[in-house]
């Protein structure tokens, strides 16, 4: 296999990563808590994880990729105060919990199919590991790492050695963020909860009989619960937000290994956030959330015009969200599928290179996979391409060397001549773009009777359409030619 390095967050160096399975990696990604809409700012996290996916497996690693559900005990606070943010959306939208975990799970679902990110191989929801939660609980119990409180059963953070060996900050500042969500019956400020008891005369909508009472796990009980279960022996790579440096990913390693006696996950990588202009972290609970469909599909932008931007910046920088920025992108992403619309006519056109496949060049292709692997270096990578456009290659040689990139690039580029026709079409008057639309629907169906009379309709409203081989062409008629 080709080197790859990751920086890794345990040792805050760049490290040759060497999974524990020869040719297999075990990949976990905290997932979403469903009970509400995924934000622009979750799902850049989100991408950096497919973009991590896609180089390893064009590395020739198989991956196994594991992702949680998130559908109970995560609090309002993330240091187990507040309302558990399952049974909040459910009175916020007038349904069940359930049902909201059901609805914002196939929401998330739609987002990562919009961005082209590819869904984990393995599922798992909180609820449906109950058991396995219950059980690690109780072997941390067994080996004298908890303690009750009149809520529930805590985790006592100070029998563990290291504690701060993710987050690398001294424990005197980790202590004293833990304050700001006080507990009086906790023993350190940093301790939090492995199971939560249902509060007194209150009937939640998701809660389950435990050696501790009736109630739901606490937050971070679940992704060690769950990656033991179904990555056991192949704990390679554990990724997240940035956000969970310090508390979610340092509670899961500290359970983890108290439970087990043994390393948890080898490699931790965390992306940076996205930022508002101005340099503000967005977040839910600010009015600036926005997501895709807010920020994308309404205004008529394409929504791969977020990856394409994503892919400029790399995944440990923060990166800023504004108007002028997505424009920018859109307009970058537009100019690189009409170049690969471009190249596939050039093919076609040529009758020497019209049955061509092309080859990769093997120049380019070691340029692009220095820079994938350095790293997950997607500017560097991004920038060969655009090299590869320059260059002296052959049209089929340029398409199926940028091609081939695109299995990491993930931006769909074999369709680029569908998607460059979109682009064409949105400059034009919406009137127009539906003739031209249902013209090409019926040339498709060889209804070339209709397909003439919607040639005249469009050359009445002021434009001419051409056909080629391969695409057609508009363009706006002069006053005395209409």
């Amino acid at each position: 296999m080709p080197v790859i390095s990751l920086y890794n967050t345990l040792s805050r160096h760049k490290e040759e990563f060497r999974p524990l399975r020869a040719g297999v990696v075990g990949l976990y990604t905290c997932g979403p808590t469903v009970y509400n809409f995924a934000h622009i700012g979750n799902l850049r996290t989100y991408l950096f994880e497919d973009f991590l996916r896609r180089v390893l497996e064009y590395n020739g690693y198989e991956v196994k990729h594991v992702m949680n559900i998130t559908d109970v005990g995560h609090l309002t606070g993330d240091r187990d105060m507040g309302e558990d943010k399952l049974e909040l959306g459910a009175a916020r939208e007038g349904k069940n919990a359930w049902e909201i975990a059901e609805f914002f799970t196939a929401a998330f679902r739609k987002d990562l199919a919009t961005l082209h990110i590819e869904e984990p191989k393995i599922w798992c929801r909180a609820t449906d590991n109950i058991p396995e939660q219950i059980a690690l609980i109780k072997t941390l119990e067994e080996k004298g790492y908890t303690y009750r409180t009149t809520d529930g059963l805590y985790f006592d953070t100070a029998k563990i050695e290291n504690y701060n060996k993710l987050s690398h900050l001294p424990l005197a500042e980790l202590r004293e963020g833990a304050r700001v969500e006080k507990n009086p019956e906790k023993k350190n400020p940093t301790d939090f909860a492995l199971w939560k008891l249902s509060p007194v005369a209150v009937k939640r909508q998701m809660e389950w009989e435990s050696p501790w009472g009736k109630g739901f796990p606490g937050w971070h009980i679940e992704c060690s619960a769950m990656s033991l279960k179904y990555l056991s022996g192949e704990l390679d790579i554990h990724c997240g937000g940035i956000d969970h440096i310090n508390i979610h990913h340092t509670n899961e390693i500290a359970q983890s290994e108290a439970a087990t006696g043994k390393k948890f996950f080898n490699y931790w990588l965390h992306g940076a956030f996205l930022n508002i202009a101005g340099g503000k972290k967005m977040a839910k609970s600010a009015a600036n959330f926005l997501t895709l469909d807010n920020a994308f599909i309404k205004p008529g932008i394409n929504p791969l015009a977020y990856r394409f931007a994503a892919l400029q910046i790399h995944y440990r920088k923060p990166m800023e969200y504004s108007e002028e920025n997505l424009r920018q992108a859109a307009e970058g992403l537009a100019s690189l599928l009409v170049q690969i619309s471009a190249l596939r006519a050039a093919r076609v056109a040529d009758p020497a290179l019209k049955n061509a496949e092309g080859v990769i060049d093997k120049k380019f292709s070691e340029k692009f996979l220095a820079a994938i692997n350095d790293d997950l270096n997607l500017p560097k990578a991004l920038a060969v391409v655009f090299s590869v456009l320059k260059s002296k290659l052959s049209p089929a040689d340029k398409l199926a060397t940028i091609l081939d990139f695109d299995q990491v690039f993930g931006l769909g580029l074999e369709k680029a001549d569908a998607e460059a026709e979109e682009l064409r079409l949105t400059d034009l008057p919406e009137d127009i773009q539906s003739l031209v639309r249902r013209r090409q629907s019926a040339r498709a169906e060889k209804n070339w009777a209709e397909a003439d009379k919607l040639r005249l309709e469009i050359e009445k409203s002021g434009y001419l359409i051409e056909d080629g081989k391969e695409a057609y062409k508009l363009s706006r008629l002069s006053q005395d030619k209409k």
